[in-house]
């Protein structure tokens, strides 16, 4: 099996007295998509906060591409390749969207016309092309989503951490936002990345993930294919509460 394109070793980090994420390793193999799920303040973003440099672990370390990072400023992860995305999307609402493209351009091209160009190229890639020219704050929910992936993607990153990119779509954008999201790995065009993604959409999980991870309280209680870690009764406890795997054994007895 190659080496990990990113690696945690026993990564923890508490707030006070609150244990936020304890002693997580996992390894995500390069050229990869897989998710990371669990309840609501499981520790997810916070462990996202962590591999991209927003936090620094209390114990343990964080190695991406061979290198170990931990400690690193999230600017100089982010030039080393590995990129994350955010819950909330704030664009630079008067700008337009290419102009909000191409400041992830500027992370590797310090030359505006080319950053400009490049910005199209990714516009196209997620499906803004037709908003190039508006204002980004005339996007729809859904739109800045899209933005903000492409934004990320401006930066041409290895690794890209995506955090919650559905969330707050409906069905039906959902369903179009899936095939954008596997085809970062999976493209054509042989520029496929690496992926990790948390979220709550199982539907979409189970679509796109080869491998998951789940945090329950900041710990990593299971790990495996989608269909293995449904079936888990520690992650059916998790999402669903205490008992619950027993119960739904006795129903379907």
């Amino acid at each position: 099996m190659a080496e990990p394109l990113l690696a945690l070793d026993g990564v923890s980090i508490a707030f006070g007295g609150l244990r936020a994420v304890q002693q997580v390793s996992l390894a995500v193999q390069p050229g990869t998509l897989g998710a990371l799920i669990g309840p609501n303040g499981a520790g997810k973003t916070t462990l996202f906060a962590l591999v991209s440099g927003f936090l620094v672990p209390d114990t343990g370390r964080v190695r991406f591409d061979g290198r170990d990072i931990t400690g690193w400023a999230p600017h100089r992860i982010a030039r080393a390749g590995l990129m994350r995305t955010f819950q909330i999307v704030q664009p630079f609402a008067a700008q337009t969207v290419r102009e909000n493209i191409a400041v992830g351009a500027h992370l590797h091209e310090p030359r505006r016309a080319a950053a400009l160009a490049q910005a199209e190229q990714v516009a196209r890639r997620v499906g803004l092309t037709t908003w190039l020219d508006k204002p980004a704050g005339e996007l729809t929910v859904a739109g800045r989503k899209r933005l903000e992936l492409a934004r990320a993607l401006a930066t041409r990153p290895k690794l890209l951490l995506l955090d919650e990119v559905l969330a707050g779509l409906n069905p039906q954008e959902i369903a179009e936002m899936i095939p954008v999201v596997r085809g970062l790995v999976h493209d054509r065009a042989g520029s496929g990345m690496t992926v990790l993604m948390i979220e709550h959409v199982m539907q979409a999980v189970m679509s796109l993930a080869a491998h998951v991870w789940v945090l329950a309280q900041g710990e990593l209680i299971a790990a495996g294919t989608p269909a293995e870690v449904t079936r888990d009764e520690r992650v059916v406890e998790a999402y669903l509460g205490h008992g619950t795997a027993a119960r739904l054994r006795a129903g379907a007895a």
